[in-house]
């Protein structure tokens, strides 16, 4: 892995794509055995997560389902402070086991707005996976149910995350320089 270059930002490596599957094996393996006859519902949060959730539902052994729905707070590298729902959710929850799938959990302040939501449909339960975590960046704390990796509070990119709609598609995880 080298350095990058994406817009006018330079990107050091930061994980390789082997550990990235490595990691998402072992989330799969957790959540086959806490799942084992509940035939969960994967919501997949769009568009950052789509990889990780392409990635682990494929390791998945149990009877799952998968559904997609968009949110953005994101604008260049920084949060935009606002969380806007560009899909809506269209399958009922009621008596459901649901996991969410993230990407990265920086602030918090997404899935703060968004689990309310979730809530009032009563699932039976509710949990998160998420392949990484900012700590330091955390403003609305979040229980994450299944991590992937704790990250210092740098922007990464890489593995479906972008800066300004650029890097979703590299296989590996490059954070900020400097």
């Amino acid at each position: 892995m080298h350095t990058l270059r994406v817009h006018d930002k330079e990107f050091e490596p930061y994980l390789t794509a082997a550990e990235i599957e490595q990691k998402i094996k072992s989330i799969a393996a957790d959540i086959d055995r806490d799942y084992q006859g509940k035939r969960p519902l994967f919501i997949s949060i769009l568009n950052g997560s789509f990889m990780f959730a392409s990635d682990l539902f494929k390791e998945i052994k149990i009877e799952a389902e998968i559904c997609f729905i968009k949110l953005a707070s994101y604008k260049g590298t920084k949060s935009s402070g606002h969380v806007i729902t560009a899909i809506g959710l269209d399958i009922d929850l009621i008596d459901r086991h649901v996991i969410i799938l993230e990407d990265i959990v920086d602030t918090g302040k997404t899935l703060s707005e968004f689990l309310p939501q979730l809530s009032h449909q009563h699932p039976l339960s509710l949990k998160i996976a998420s392949l990484l975590h900012k700590p330091e960046a955390t403003v609305y704390p979040i229980k994450i149910d299944y991590l992937g990796f704790s990250i210092p509070n740098k922007f990464v990119l890489g593995y479906g995350l972008d800066y300004d709609g650029l890097g979703r598609n590299i296989r590996e995880i490059y954070q900020l320089v400097g």
